[in-house]
């Protein structure tokens, strides 16, 4: 049973068993969460932050778990470190300036930071590569993914910037 729970955690309830770009579609199905919670639901963003400080921290227990017994150490099925790594942009992009996004705009960012995000996870720059081939662990699964994120926040910032 407990097995199950985290084989489910992990794999976003099955999603990281799709045969094609299970990475890819975790990230997918975390922009449209976070889409509809924070402008569907209108889930303040305070909780909103709290569950994602919570995913990344039982992640590391979850992974470890899972990927304790197999050889590869960082499955293709286990895709809650894209949950998280997508989540920080997505989340960062919805609190900067302290004012409300209006969904339109949303969505035309929302689009943006998911294809960066999927680009600086697949091509892992420094220090992203660094995680992923130097711990062979749930630190660097999840990391590796965390780093992509924040690249991710840097391209707005200075998109920011310069507009």
């Amino acid at each position: 049973m407990i097995n199950k729970i985290n084989y489910l955690f992990v794999s976003l309830f099955g999603i990281g068993k799709i045969k094609i770009l299970p990475g890819t579609f975790g990230s997918l199905v975390t922009t449209i969460i976070i889409y509809l919670l924070i402008h569907i639901l209108k889930v303040p963003s305070n909780i909103i932050l709290y569950a994602i400080i919570v995913i990344f921290f039982i992640s590391f227990y979850t992974v470890n778990i899972y990927i304790k017994e197999l050889s590869n150490k960082d499955p293709k099925e286990v895709i809650i470190d894209e949950v998280i790594g997508q989540s920080i942009p997505l989340y960062l992009y919805e609190i900067s300036h302290g004012t409300p996004k209006d969904s339109d705009d949303a969505i035309k960012f929302y689009l943006i930071i998911f294809i960066l995000f999927r680009f600086f996870d697949i091509v892992k720059p420094f220090p992203v590569n660094y995680f992923d081939k130097n711990f062979k662990n749930s630190f660097g699964v999840i990391m590796d993914d965390v780093c992509a994120g924040f690249y991710v926040v840097l391209v707005l910032i200075l998109y920011m910037f310069f507009t």
